[in-house]
């Protein structure tokens, strides 16, 4: 029986690289949006965020692994392996594939979802490089991993026309989505300084320094808190900002004694403590989402 030419791209170096528990730390849009669906298709609903969480991020992590080809610490990785051209076709196959796969959904989330490998394509792709710049590079990031994901899905989630997504809710929605992303990525890079420099990136979090990466998300942070009170003060549901508080202190917590650490030594800047903060935001945003879709979508709850 002959090999399936495929099945032979995705070894343990590609696998490794792929970083399929990352998909988690991206998930608290995705929720965000099913959670704030007055009406919702659970099938699409489904198939949509298999194709992101399984296919398209997880591409999205292999593809810049395959140009970075970093030898230090990586989000999701401590010690990466190094990458093969098996890396390349497996990114390019997950990406055939979701957005082939995202037609059973509609023609226009297929769309999105190509447009958003693209822009994830030019991020990484060392002739564009997007990265290298701190502002592009974040506003890429704060754009496409967050307002334009939470779009996606909802594209997927609801039934589409222009009228029922670009509402005031939906616009608040999806600015608190680039909010909270974009609070979340400088610090994923604050222990990339030196790596990303000598790679001829300049990450935004480099540009404001230590100190001032955990002002600027604090700051983001807070924003995206004022929205969301704004948001549920329309919506009469203030007791959901008082939940959204209450679950993420042991965030505010975390961060707050991580920053102190840093201040007094840099050397706190580092990979495991920011995957133990990107592990325990993700957690509780994750969980808090939850929360609102089991409330607002089922009512034996």
């Amino acid at each position: 029986m002959k090999k399936i030419v495929f099945l032979s791209w995705f070894d343990k170096s590609t696998i490794q690289h792929l970083r399929l528990p990352f998909s988690f730390f991206l998930m608290p849009v995705f929720l965000f949006a099913l959670s704030q669906a007055n009406t919702i298709n659970w099938q699409t609903t489904i198939i949509a965020f298999v194709i992101l969480h399984l296919f398209i991020f997880p591409s999205s992590n292999g593809y810049n692994s395959y140009q970075d080809r970093d030898e230090t610490s990586i989000g999701g990785l401590k010690n990466p392996p190094k990458v093969t051209k098996n890396l390349f076709y497996a990114t390019l196959f997950l990406d055939v594939v979701g957005i082939f796969c995202a037609l059973f959904v509609s023609l226009y989330f297929s769309l999105f979802v190509l447009i958003f490998v693209i822009m994830s394509r030019a991020y990484s792709y060392r002739n564009v490089r997007l990265k290298r710049y701190p502002f592009i590079g974040f506003l890429t990031v704060f754009i496409f991993q967050g307002a334009f994901v939470y779009l996606m899905a909802f594209l997927a989630i609801t039934n589409f026309s222009l009228g029922n997504i670009f509402t005031l809710n939906n616009i608040i929605c999806m600015s608190v989505a680039s909010l909270f992303m974009g609070s979340i990525y400088p610090l994923t890079q604050i222990y990339q300084h030196e790596a990303d420099k000598k790679d001829g990136v300049v990450s935004i979090s480099y540009k404001l320094g230590y100190i001032g990466t955990f002002v600027f998300s604090s700051i983001l942070f807070s924003i995206a808190t004022i929205f969301l009170y704004y948001y549920f003060n329309l919506k009469h549901q203030q007791l959901y900002l008082l939940l959204f508080l209450f679950i993420m202190l042991p965030v505010i917590g975390k961060l707050s004694i991580w920053f102190n650490k840093v201040r007094k030594d840099t050397k706190h800047a580092n990979f495991e403590n920011t995957m133990t903060m990107n592990l325990l935001t993700s957690t509780c945003m994750n969980s808090y989402f939850l929360i609102l879709i089991l409330n607002n979508h089922f009512t034996w709850f």
